[in-house]
């Protein structure tokens, strides 16, 4: 299976963000081809959800898994622990109220 590059997927889905009225940017741009894409979730209340993408061995499966939630603090610091550990990864932010993210849609889950 041929996999996207990080920029390609990071701007598809700025743009269905958009369509769907989702404030959202690139807080740390990560290598263009192969980096890793995290993504945070602040829903303007104090609170926030950090997902990033894993691999199941055994379903052979990406999925969205959440790396930290809660306080947005937090989470902030989760974040700046992932990117000491992998400098080429990519942090986009999504400002939500309702929650919102996408990422369970066709096309960003798998």
């Amino acid at each position: 299976m041929t996999r996207l590059t990080a920029r390609f997927w990071v701007d598809a889905y700025l743009a269905r963000l958009r369509l769907q009225d989702i404030p959202a940017f690139v807080v740390a741009h990560g290598d263009d081809t192969a980096g890793a894409i995290l993504v945070k979730l602040n829903t303007l209340d104090g609170q926030a959800s950090a997902y990033m993408r894993e691999f199941d061995l055994v379903s052979d499966t990406r999925h969205w898994a959440v790396l930290a939630e809660g306080g947005e603090d937090a989470v902030d610091a989760a974040i700046a622990r992932q990117r000491r550990f992998d400098p080429d990864l990519w942090v986009v932010e999504v400002e939500d109220r309702q929650g919102r993210h996408l990422l369970d849609m066709p096309g960003l889950s798998d």
